[in-house]
């Protein structure tokens, strides 16, 4: 994917803490912006809407129990 593009909400100051997204017709993909030859997540575009609200839904969850909620 060459079309990435920072987050909007990039955190204070420079955006130290930001993410980045690429799309395509079919998947999303999402990437640290301080690393980004590391792993990249990369979603079916139906799965991702789904992904940030269980994120923001269980903002303090574990890992663990986002596995589980995910079902």
């Amino acid at each position: 994917m060459d079309n990435w593009r920072k987050s909007s909400y990039s955190g204070p100051g420079d955006g130290n803490e930001c993410v980045e997204i690429a799309t395509t017709p079919t998947h999303i993909a999402v990437r640290d912006s301080k690393a980004p030859a590391r792993a990249t997540l990369t979603f079916p575009a139906g799965a991702f809407t789904p992904f940030l609200e269980a994120l923001k839904t269980h903002a303090h969850s574990t890992v663990t129990d986002f596995a589980r909620f995910r079902g």
